[in-house]
């Protein structure tokens, strides 16, 4: 069984797959303090540091964002719950969007008028959706860390030759040490990653659940595997291009929770030129340009780069994807007059009645005090 084991484990760190030709794994050893060279054994610092994000972020939407949100005037509260009955929970489980069939049939059976059915259904739908605060909060974290990470990418990477000319990314390859600056810069992205892995499933739940996770395990995938190939100069790029668009649309989206429509209109046309420019044109042309072509003219062809590349197609697949979302919505804001901007990716909140809305924590506060 031991023997069969490092088979397997040799069989995949096998320096034919991973490394050109004429490269060992003793050549990346790391032998004095003054060099670094990338190893596999760092890739358990982002485990760890995952869940000191995670702490951070629920720490910043607790003390911070949620302050801001208030100031704004979002209220902290949470539509009022649906009367507790046992035949409509029931049908809800099945079906949270019952048929007018249905909601004659239930009407029947609870003695109550298909109105009354209506709205059990709508309060129940909205009791499971976020609140404005939450998905406001939320938006908030991912903007200081978009906003913040991208300045920091860009300030460690500006006086890097690559930075400038892709084909700095192969000269040299794999015999690449990494600065402390560009180290921690691949550890937190890593690290973040990881914790939008395991959030996700309490965040906002959104139309494109199943395509985020999937773009979510090629990044850390794709990172991880950069990673242990000593990639680390194009994922740098990579990252860079990534980091320079995704706050535009959270900065965005709260504009628009604080119910500034033109802001929110404005900051998105931004976001989707950037992405655009970034994502469909800099990302294919500068850094798939490089891997594809500038390496293995440089380097040559070896196993690990094909995968490598396999996954920034993966990636691309996904920008053009999402690129098409937000030319829907650009479409139907400049078609359709009075049409605001929206995230089409999120799950979408009904509209409910004065009587069916619960009162905020702040909004109960106030009625106290003027009684």
């Amino acid at each position: 069984m031991a023997s069969a084991l490092k088979l397997v484990y040799d069989t995949f760190w096998s320096e034919w797959f991973w490394l050109p030709a004429g490269v060992s794994w003793k050549d990346l050893e790391n032998k004095n303090d003054y060099e670094y060279y990338p190893q596999v054994r760092d890739l358990f610092i982002p485990l760890i540091l995952a869940l000191v994000i995670f702490a951070v972020r629920k720490c910043f939407e607790r003390f911070i964002a949620r302050p801001v949100g208030l100031y704004y005037g979002i209220k902290d509260g949470r539509p009022k719950r649906a009367p507790a009955n046992k035949i409509f929970e029931k049908s809800y489980r099945n079906k949270k969007a019952p048929t007018e069939m249905e909601l004659q049939i239930l009407s029947k059976q609870t003695d109550q008028s298909i109105r009354q059915v209506e709205r059990w259904f709508r309060m129940r739908r909205n009791q499971d959706r976020p609140s404005t605060m939450t998905r406001f909060t939320e938006a908030c974290w991912r903007f200081f860390y978009y906003f913040s990470i991208f300045i920091y990418g860009v300030t460690v990477l500006w006086d890097k030759p690559w930075f400038a000319d892709s084909i700095n990314c192969w000269i040299g390859y794999p015999k690449h040490t990494l600065s402390s600056g560009i180290f921690w810069y691949y550890m937190i992205e890593i690290s973040f990653y990881w914790s939008l892995m395991f959030s996700q499933f309490m965040d906002v739940k959104r139309k494109d659940f199943w395509e985020m996770f999937a773009h979510h395990c090629a990044t850390i995938m794709l990172l991880t595997f950069s990673w242990s190939g000593n990639f680390v100069r194009v994922g740098t790029l990579v990252l860079c291009i990534h980091d320079a668009v995704d706050y535009w649309m959270e900065a965005a989206k709260m504009a628009k929770y604080i119910k500034a429509q033109k802001l929110c209109d404005a900051l998105f046309a931004v976001f989707g030129i950037v992405w655009f420019i970034t994502r469909l044109v800099l990302y294919p042309t500068k850094v798939m340009w490089s891997t594809y072509f500038e390496c293995k003219s440089v380097v040559g062809p070896f196993p690990s780069l094909y995968i490598f590349n396999g996954l920034l197609v993966i990636l691309l697949i996904l920008h053009a994807y999402w690129f098409s979302l937000i030319a829907t919505v650009a479409y139907t804001v400049l078609t359709k007059q009075g049409e605001e901007v929206t995230d089409i990716r999120s799950s979408s909140e009904e509209e409910i009645s004065e009587e069916d809305q619960g009162n905020g924590s702040v909004a109960n506060h106030n009625a106290n005090h003027k009684k």
